[in-house]
């Protein structure tokens, strides 16, 4: 069993993921994408998208930091990919799966599940830049408007030497929708050697023995299920269907809003703080009362009373 946190832009940032991977249970956790388009980026953009470089590419409780990256250019993919492990990233892993209208247009993310060719070049590229003992992953969905090249879009992620392959069990146009299409996790698990890890609604110990027993692969990768049960790592790993009580996480906010008051600006800050307390009030019923606290709250001393 390995059990990763998965990127998420916007929301899974350096702050929230040292927060998550400190209640255990991770194996490592990946960067909010970093967009390559054409050139290699000065050290001081990774740094930007993944502090923890600069903490020997782990986060405060030791959990490992792979780099990702999105972009079409093979050629800067592969030279970007170089310079972040040089910095300390556990291997890189590469984008194929974001939905963004923005990203698609500029040919990066989602939109190139139509061109297995693609998906081909650029991880064969990144994978004869960097010495065979780092880890080249990729993540995808099941495919843009369907699932037509799904298979075919595995195979070359596989034949251009990936190392593993993560599968978000939704299209591009299903975006965040429910449900998670496990089912079409196992068709890929036995087309492909390379390990397979299952992502998509796993939200609850009893959703990963389900999305195990469909798909075949105990490996998964947990996004917004973390968000909303922090320990939700620890509780599949331990197989404790016990939910972690609303006090266990009141320190969490508290410190995650102190991390939040020393980096970000007021506005920045408060916005921030209403994401998550949004994502916890759909499993915790407590997070409700602050929800209705802090939504249109915008005295910093107010809050500060309150978190």
């Amino acid at each position: 069993m390995r059990i990763i946190l998965a990127p998420m832009e916007g929301l899974a940032d350096v702050h929230l993921r040292r927060l998550i991977t400190a209640q255990g249970g991770f194996d490592w956790s990946v960067s909010e994408f970093v967009r390559v388009v054409d050139r290699l980026y000065p050290d001081r953009v990774l740094y930007g998208m993944c502090p923890e470089l600069k903490n020997g590419g782990r986060t405060d409780s030791g959990t490992p930091v792979r780099v990702q990256l999105l972009g079409s250019d093979e050629g800067a993919m592969a030279a970007n990919a170089v310079r972040a492990v040089e910095l300390g990233s556990h291997g890189i892993d590469i984008n194929f799966g974001c939905p963004s209208k923005t990203v698609n247009r500029r040919h990066g993310g989602a939109i190139m599940l139509q061109e297995p060719d693609s998906l081909y070049r650029v991880v064969s590229a990144v994978r004869e830049a960097l010495p065979a003992s780092v880890v080249v992953s990729a993540k995808m969905r099941l495919g843009f408007d369907d699932t037509s090249l799904m298979l075919e879009n595995a195979a070359a992620i596989e034949a251009a030497g990936a190392t593993e392959l993560t599968v978000h069990a939704r299209t591009r146009r299903q975006r965040y929708e429910p449900p998670a299409h496990w089912h079409e996790l196992a068709r890929i698990r036995e087309h492909i050697r390379i390990p397979l890890i299952a992502n998509g609604d796993i939200c609850s110990v009893e959703d990963y023995h389900r999305c195990v027993a469909t798909t075949g692969t105990i490996d998964v990768m947990l996004g917004r299920g973390a968000v909303r049960m922090p320990s939700l790592a620890q509780q599949i790993r331990n197989n404790s269907p016990l939910e972690s009580p609303w006090t266990s996480i009141e320190p969490l906010l508290s410190d995650f809003w102190r991390q939040l008051s020393a980096v970000l600006s007021p506005r920045d800050r408060i916005g921030r703080i209403r994401q998550w307390v949004n994502y916890l009030r759909q499993r915790h019923p407590e997070a409700e009362v602050l929800w209705q606290l802090i939504r249109q709250e915008a005295d910093i001393q107010r809050l500060n009373a309150v978190l």
